[in-house]
């Protein structure tokens, strides 16, 4: 019998717990196979740490909260970026794994994730260690993949984010529509660094084109000057704007700052792309009475649960249980995928592709889904992106008249091995 850690890592999801008690629900399916289930606290720095949260000494509500608790509070997740010339913390790693007979590892997370879990995978081989590591697909970017095959359809988390952008938008619309007099312009900047699924999400809220709606992915390569064009014959055309912009689109310089993995933390940032954008509307003007406003939506759309997507939730816990299935059948170096078998009725079938294909991979928004004019998206991407965002938003458990979430509690795994500090956070 193995026992077995999961573990989370990057930007959470309004659904990463759903993945996270697919894990654990495939797990106990095979009472056989599987001893212990740990959680490591803060991804793979509790695992260098040797912080291991025991989730079969949890309350079972708690636990089956999760399907429906957001973003990473319940156990926890990290920007840690294990680099090539850092061995001692994947020794620490292995080491901390074999002292505890871990013979699976599960790592929920994007493409650094399945770089990381390849990595502990591939020095657990040459170590000689018992240890599947199969990793388990999750962002709101829907960057998973490459342009030239289509290994996994989608990544949870994309649908609510999407469902998310889809209802922004309506309420967008109104405030708009409303205050256009004195501001025509509504700019709204979309999480997204060089990846457009999120922005074009907005389009679901007008599949038939009737919002003075421009949308700006960072694979159109637009400039600000080009923006300011667009904006000004909608202006001339409708009277009012609504932009959304990438938060990668290029406005030059940002005072940026950036994560472990080298990514520019646009909240993080000294400026804003949406307000650059405002500043520069408004320093040419108008060509209509008012200003233009800019809004930045954070970290609420990628944990929205009361607008997150039902289709979303549900594929998030069973591409977790499937994760297991891979493990027990294939062994390691995979991580779960999800496949459209049908677009209608919508249905999917879940699979597997080499961790090695998915570490450090990216997906652009393809080309073809983008308008000819390249500030919408074609019907094309309409067709693909509706049926994930759901019919409905979840019915949320209640405690009160509030929102009731997981609450795990701390019973930690007693540690075995010495203290230690990861690499990258060491003085010196």
């Amino acid at each position: 019998m193995r026992n077995v850690v999961v573990a989370q890592s990057g930007g959470p999801t309004s659904v990463i717990n759903a993945c996270l008690l697919g894990v654990l629900t495939g797990c106990r399916s095979f009472p056989s196979e599987f001893d212990n289930i740990y959680a490591a606290k803060h991804g793979i720095e509790g695992l260098l740490r040797e912080q291991l949260l025991d989730l079969n000494a949890q309350d079972e509500r708690e636990l089956e909260l999760l399907r429906t608790t957001p973003a990473s509070g319940a156990i926890g997740t990290c920007r840690y970026k294990i680099k090539p010339e850092q061995q001692e913390d994947l020794e620490r790693i292995v080491e901390v794994l074999g002292t505890h007979t871990i013979g699976a590892f599960f790592y929920i997370g994007g493409n650094d994730s399945m770089d990381t879990a390849q990595r502990i995978s591939e020095l657990a081989e040459k170590r000689g260690l018992n240890l599947i590591c199969v990793g388990v697909p999750k962002t709101i970017d829907n960057d998973l993949g490459d342009q030239e095959r289509v290994l996994i359809d989608h990544t949870p988390g994309y649908g609510s984010v999407a469902r998310y952008w889809a209802n922004l938008m309506l309420t967008l619309n109104e405030e708009n529509r409303g205050s256009a007099p004195a501001d025509p312009v509504l700019v709204v900047q979309a999480m997204g660094r060089r990846i457009g699924f999120i922005p074009a999400a907005a389009r679901l809220a007008d599949p038939h084109r009737r919002l003075p709606l421009q949308i700006y992915l960072p694979e159109a390569g637009h400039s600000l000057e080009q923006l300011a064009a667009n904006v000004d014959r909608e202006l001339r055309r409708s009277g009012r704007a609504i932009v959304v912009v990438s938060e990668g689109f290029d406005v030059g310089e940002l005072g940026a700052r950036r994560d472990a993995f080298g990514h520019v933390e646009f909240g993080a940032s000294q400026q804003s792309v949406s307000q650059i954008v405002v500043n520069y509307l408004n320093h040419i003007g108008l060509p209509v009475r008012g200003s233009a406003r800019g809004q930045v939506p954070g970290t609420d759309q990628r944990h929205a649960i009361h607008l997150a997507s039902t289709v979303d939730i549900s594929e998030a816990f069973e591409v977790g249980r499937h994760a297991v299935s891979v493990a027990l059948e294939y062994g390691t170096g995979f991580m779960a995928t999800i496949q459209r078998t049908s677009q209608t009725p919508y249905m999917v079938s879940y699979g597997r592709a080499c961790l090695i294909e998915m570490a450090n991979s990216e997906r652009h928004f393809p080309r073809e889904w983008i308008s000819e004019d390249g500030i919408d998206v074609t019907d094309e991407f309409i067709d693909y992106a509706m049926p994930l965002i759901g019919d409905s938003p979840p019915v949320l458990p209640m405690e009160g008249r509030l929102p009731r979430f997981a609450k795990l509690t701390d019973n930690d795994v007693p540690r075995r091995c010495a203290d230690y500090t990861p690499e990258a956070h060491r003085k010196g």
